[in-house]
């Protein structure tokens, strides 16, 4: 069988081609070229600031890689891509005061959308990664299911909830039932050069982690060429990155902040206030500037509007139905009763408060190990 393997450059990936190469399949190894790190993400010395994705240095690895279990290898260039549906909308959400999940786009329109489509180019049948989740095929009612990583500190199935069936048909995740230490194992016996290498913890574009410096670089960066902007986001940038108030609930001015892309809802740390009792941010209003602050009581945590909903389990819901939710990546998914609205949107509500819901990031559903389907918070 013939299988292309979207190598990252990590350990985890290279034993993908390891063990599929391992077991007799044809391999051919797809890197693909997604920001330049040079652009925005440099230091004082004009030197690339340290990232462990997406740099030369892991497409370096991935081609050693390939090199040593003897299969082609081929890097794709996807920045125009990557920036138009990624890092852009990424900028957008920040200054319309929502927290976003690149990495879940990401996995939608580039790692398979783009992937499957060069792999089907290329001859292969199936697009197999790195990924720590499973895919299950349901002859009863002729879906693809997609499943929780048996590891449940390294699964990954939270950023796959977008993927379709015809998507899930052509995925491969050789490392869902296995461990991270596992994983390494197979690298070192197979020799590989990235055995011990680290993991990456951030999101690709932004190394250091520093949201808002990049939002502001990037911005600054753009002025000069303007049409690399949306007009969307120039009428953003104009004035949500200038200061403006921090208040309560009840509007009274309690500070004053540098932009609303430096704040996501239940942050704690940074709001310069001193307060009897600790301050978050319980809510943004861009089209005021402003930041909304109040008590751990006061945080939004029973309901929410989410949006974009994707299913895998089933066709749209017309019913409502009970689930687990998880609204966020590190979140432990709690019961949640799911109402189906209109426009593919639905209403969540939770049995019990849940801490920081955010609009901007993905809420996924649950049963059991299965990944129900998910969809985007929008409002709460």
């Amino acid at each position: 069988m013939k299988i292309a393997v979207a190598m990252s450059g990590g350990v985890d990936s290279s034993a993908v081609a390891a063990i599929l190469k391992n077991q007799g399949h044809e391999i051919v190894g797809l890197a693909m070229q997604l920001w330049n790190q040079r652009r925005i993400n440099v230091g004082a010395d004009g030197e690339p600031l340290p990232s462990r994705c997406c740099s030369l240095d892991d497409i370096y690895d991935a081609r050693t890689v390939a090199n040593r279990l003897g299969f082609p290898f081929y890097v794709v260039n996807f920045e125009e891509n990557f920036e138009e549906n990624v890092v852009t909308p990424f900028v957008e959400a920040y200054l319309e005061g929502r927290t976003p999940s690149p990495c879940v786009s990401c996995n939608s329109h580039l790692k398979f959308a783009k992937l499957v489509e060069l792999a089907e180019a290329a001859g292969s049948e199936y697009v197999a990664t790195g990924h720590y989740a499973r895919v299950e095929y349901d002859k009863t009612h002729n879906r693809f299911l997609l499943l929780k990583g048996l590891d449940e500190r390294k699964d990954q199935s939270y950023f796959l909830f977008e993927l379709t069936q015809s998507q899930l048909a052509k995925a491969i995740f050789p490392l869902g039932a296995m461990t991270k230490g596992e994983v390494r194992e197979i690298a070192r016996q197979n020799k590989l050069s990235v055995a011990e290498k680290g993991e990456s913890q951030e999101i690709c574009f932004v190394p250091d982690g520093d949201y808002a410096r990049f939002i502001e670089n990037y911005l600054k960066e753009n002025k000069i060429d303007a049409p690399a902007l949306t007009q969307k986001l120039h009428q953003l940038s104009a004035r949500r990155t200038k200061a403006g108030n921090i208040v309560n609930k009840k509007g009274k001015i309690l500070g004053q902040h540098d932009g609303i892309h430096h704040y996501t809802i239940g942050q704690r740390r940074g709001l310069g206030i001193a307060w009897p009792e600790p301050l978050y941010v319980i809510a943004i209003n861009p089209e005021l500037n402003q930041v909304v602050v109040g008590t751990k009581d006061e945080l939004p945590g029973y309901s929410f509007i989410a949006y974009k909903t994707n299913w895998i389990m089933f066709d749209e819901p017309k019913e409502p139905f009970k689930t687990l939710a998880r609204i966020r990546y590190r979140h432990q998914e709690a019961p949640a009763f799911v109402i189906p609205l209109s426009d593919g949107r639905v209403k969540v509500e939770f049995s019990e408060p849940q801490k920081a819901i955010t609009p901007g990031q993905a809420v996924v559903f649950y049963d059991g190990d299965y990944v129900v389907g998910g969809g985007w918070i929008e409002s709460i």
